[in-house]
């Protein structure tokens, strides 16, 4: 398995009613299907690849190079979850913009009403997985969406997605909770991407773990101490980030709240509300300029279409045989829940045909 990003263009308009109502209701289908043939945690594994995530967009009838094929995937999966949440196990929480802020309260609302005794722990997860892709993974995208998918075994996985508007470009960033043995240590498996920027501060990569402990020992230091060192620092060209765009006075009231903290580590670091990508960076550059461990600045990033897509390519979506598709799983479900389990299977041997054993 391999996870992380993808690259895609800005797209403007909407989805048109129709064919969200379609999305949702095949979604639906889909986790189902899933869940009942390869278990809960397939879906999260599933949902963690970017390139599955991409056809499951492809396969809903949506532009597969689409900046809103993340938004409108993750809330058509939401929606079609909706209600069917103790059939599945499986719970949808977040989304974009503001909805995005209202994960956590997501996540405590469903552990309330389903008797879930992990909510602390995914809450930190959702927290952190997005600290880490806008503060320690500095590549010019600022998330504004954050979908956080979790099971009631605790298990879960994360799709979200960052805006660069001067490139006018989004970034998708996928996690998957059990490949994840630390949070600020190479916690994607992969990265994959269609666009390499050629400057990224990336401070969970593992060539960055010196730079990563000297900035944890930095936040031991009094402020004063710090501040004093970073304005006596001359700034090499190839960095972004100036004085001017990090005042010492507001560099040393976030130091002042980290030095009374004592975090033990960078994940206690970066998990302090008010620690964002500008003190980061600072402490991050003179980690490297006063103290000689240089981070990572290498960037980590890294269809085919069964229904159409929304925008007319490669040909608009055919209405009926979308519908047909979406009945054909539905019935089929529907029978294997009364003991017949002849188009299912029939679904399986249909799925051999593509394996690498019987091509075609």
């Amino acid at each position: 398995m391999r996870t992380g990003s993808v690259d895609l263009p800005l797209h403007t308009g909407q989805c048109p009613p129709w064919l969200f109502e379609r999305m949702t209701r095949l979604s639906r289908a889909i986790l189902v299907l899933l869940v009942r043939e390869q278990g809960r945690q397939a879906v999260l594994a599933k949902l963690a690849d970017p390139f599955w995530f991409q056809a499951m967009g492809c396969l809903l009838g949506f532009d597969w190079h689409s900046s809103g094929l993340t938004t409108t995937v993750c809330g058509a999966l939401k929606e079609a979850s909706r209600g069917c949440e103790r059939e599945l196990g499986i719970f949808i929480a977040g989304g974009k913009g503001r909805t995005a802020l209202k994960t956590p309260q997501d996540i405590f609302n469903y552990a309330d009403k389903y008797a879930l005794s992990s909510a602390e722990k995914l809450v930190y997860a959702s927290r952190m997985s997005a600290k880490v892709d806008n503060a320690a993974v500095q590549d010019g995208y600022q998330l504004y969406h954050h979908t956080f998918i979790f099971t009631a075994q605790g298990n879960w996985a994360v799709v979200q997605q960052g805006m660069n508007t001067g490139a006018k470009r989004a970034r998708r960033y996928h996690w998957l909770g059990d490949k994840v043995d630390d949070f600020v240590n190479e916690p994607h498996a992969a990265i994959c991407c269609d666009r390499k920027e050629k400057t990224v501060l990336n401070l969970v990569a593992r060539e960055s773990e010196e730079n990563r402990s000297t900035v944890a020992a930095l936040t031991s230091l009094t402020p004063e101490a710090v501040t004093r060192e970073y304005t006596q620092l001359v700034l090499p060209s190839r960095h972004s980030l100036y004085e001017e765009h990090l005042r010492p006075s507001s560099l040393e009231r976030v130091l002042l709240q980290t030095y009374e903290r004592h975090p033990q580590g960078f994940e206690a670091l970066l998990s302090i509300k008010g620690v964002g990508p500008k003190t980061v960076r600072a402490l991050s550059l003179l980690a490297e300029l006063a103290y000689g461990k240089r981070p990572s600045y290498t960037d980590p990033a890294k269809f085919s279409f069964a229904h159409g897509g929304k925008d007319g390519y490669p040909y608009p979506v055919n209405r009926a045989t979308y519908d047909r598709t979406t009945d054909i799983l539905e019935q089929a479900i529907k029978e294997a829940k009364l003991g017949r389990e002849e188009k299912l299977q029939a679904l399986r041997r249909l799925q051999h045909l593509f394996t690498d054993d019987h091509p075609l």
